[in-house]
């Protein structure tokens, strides 16, 4: 290092030293808190990590994800004082904004999915404007969904190269393996369960995970990932034996949270997976149908407080889905253009539901929260955003077995087949519309789909 370098390098140090002391001095003048002090003497500290960091926008833009989705932070609360997820925020910001206007390493692209979301975007977007509680739909739109929309482009337009692909996989798995521990956990421990024996994390600080309809739903996710790596021959041995292990607690897990969508997501997980391996159909319908029964026999379900098999009928679990679907049909036909706005549904389910129970309840469908919420032409734009995402996914997969890609990206296809498909049976019973898992499962299937045309045109070339 040259004496000119070290110079600015202990003139930065010292820089940056001096302005921490001057912001905590300052900060304790007008805020005496002294968690408040702290938290302002690091933002120079934090400004310069961002720079820093800037040049990993694949990496930040894929950790963010990880703690936002699967709230790694909240199912291991020594985390959440770091606060990672509004540091990760930042950084990533930061690093997409430096890439894609500055150096323009990050190139835009298309496809047909992208497109369809932009509308449906901007739908949900106005819809806050004419929401039946607009302070809840901004909240919402604003805290939450406004994240998702910008980290579906930021994972299509960064998953570009193989190890990326790599990458994310072993990402979701060791998320799922964390998650599907501390579940099994509360469980064993009988920590935070609902209606008796359905296992919750965090459930007292308001956390996703909360719920274990989310909670099954968001085990789900790494379990296409961690199954496809387990079927796959010549992936690697340690990357096999990682994915049965996943499979196995991923599976206990969701069991545990006593979840009908998760059970099903499971199921529709495995089909999938094993349509690919046998290629019998009457094979997989007699498999599916037995591990259906199975399954649901493992979980309990019968004995679940919110409705069983002791009830006279349709049990009231079931019977409180239709009469929420119905509600959810009436605001679509009061409010066709923008619904009764995004995270409204709640809010609303007293005014348009034919059961008054003295509670309000949640929708447990996606396409009929979807439908409540922005109304007819926002759902029919994510039915086609989905499907298009369910065609694409499929013949993406076809196009890596032609032309013999690498056996970690055939897996992560097989992995994005299941689980978008999975995730689309399990949502028909669980309000997923204006979360994570759809607009995830789409942007790495648009980002494979990119990936394989790449992969397609040498071989053009040579023939």
């Amino acid at each position: 290092m040259s004496v000119k370098t070290h110079i600015l390098y202990n003139g930065a140090y010292i820089g940056l030293i001096v302005a921490a002391l001057f912001i905590g001095l300052v900060s304790l003048l007008i805020f005496p808190d002294p968690v408040v002090l702290i938290g302002l003497a690091g933002v120079p500290i934090g400004l310069v990590l961002a720079y820093w960091l800037k040049d990993y926008p694949f990496e930040l833009c894929l950790m963010f994800i990880v703690f936002s989705f699967f709230r790694i932070h909240e199912a291991f609360p020594v985390l959440t004082p770091f606060r990672i997820p509004q540091f990760l925020a930042v950084t990533t910001l930061l690093s997409l904004a430096w890439h894609f206007f500055g150096t323009r390493r990050i190139q835009a692209y298309w496809s047909a999915e992208l497109l369809i979301f932009i509308p449906f975007f901007s739908i949900c977007t106005v819809g806050v404007i004419f929401a039946t509680n607009r302070p809840e739909a901004w909240a919402y739109w604003n805290g939450t969904y406004v994240k998702i929309a910008v980290m579906m482009f930021a994972t299509a337009w960064l998953t570009r190269e193989q190890h990326h692909f790599k990458r994310v996989s072993q990402a979701m798995v060791f998320a799922g393996l964390a998650i599907a521990y501390v579940t099994l956990y509360n469980k064993y421990y009988q920590i935070g369960l609902v209606e008796g024996t359905r296992v919750t994390i965090a459930r007292d600080v308001g956390s996703t995970l909360g719920d274990p309809n989310d909670l099954s739903l968001i085990l789900l996710f790494p379990l296409s990932f961690a199954c496809a790596q387990l079927v796959s021959k010549g992936i690697g041995n340690w990357q096999r034996l990682l994915g049965l292990v996943a499979t196995i607690m991923l599976f206990m897990a969701i069991i545990a949270t006593q979840s009908r969508g998760g059970l099903l997501g499971l199921v529709s997980v495995f089909g999938v997976i094993g349509r690919y391996k046998i290629k019998s159909n009457s094979v997989i319908i007699v498999l599916g149908i037995i591990g259906a029964i199975t399954l649901f026999s493992l979980a309990g379900i019968s004995g679940r407080a919110s409705g069983g098999a002791g009830e006279a009928g349709i049990d009231a679990s079931a019977d409180g889905r239709l009469f929420a679907w119905g509600a959810a049909f009436k605001m679509a036909l009061r409010y066709p253009i923008f619904g009764v706005g995004i995270h409204n549904f709640v809010l609303n389910y007293y005014d348009f539901s034919a059961l008054h129970d003295g509670n309000n309840h949640e929708v447990h469908s996606t396409w009929f929260g979807v439908m409540a919420e922005s109304g007819f032409i926002g759902f029919f734009l994510f039915i086609i955003m989905v499907a298009l995402g369910i065609k694409t996914s499929i013949a993406t997969s076809s196009i890596l077995k032609t032309c013999e890609a690498p056996i970690a990206i055939r897996a992560f296809s097989l992995a994005s087949v299941a689980g978008l498909i999975g995730t689309c049976v399990s949502g028909s019973f669980l309000t997923q519309g204006f979360s994570w898992p759809f607009y995830i499962h789409i942007a790495l299937v648009v980002a494979l789909a990119h990936h394989a045309q790449t992969l397609v045109k040498p071989n053009i070339n040579k023939a």
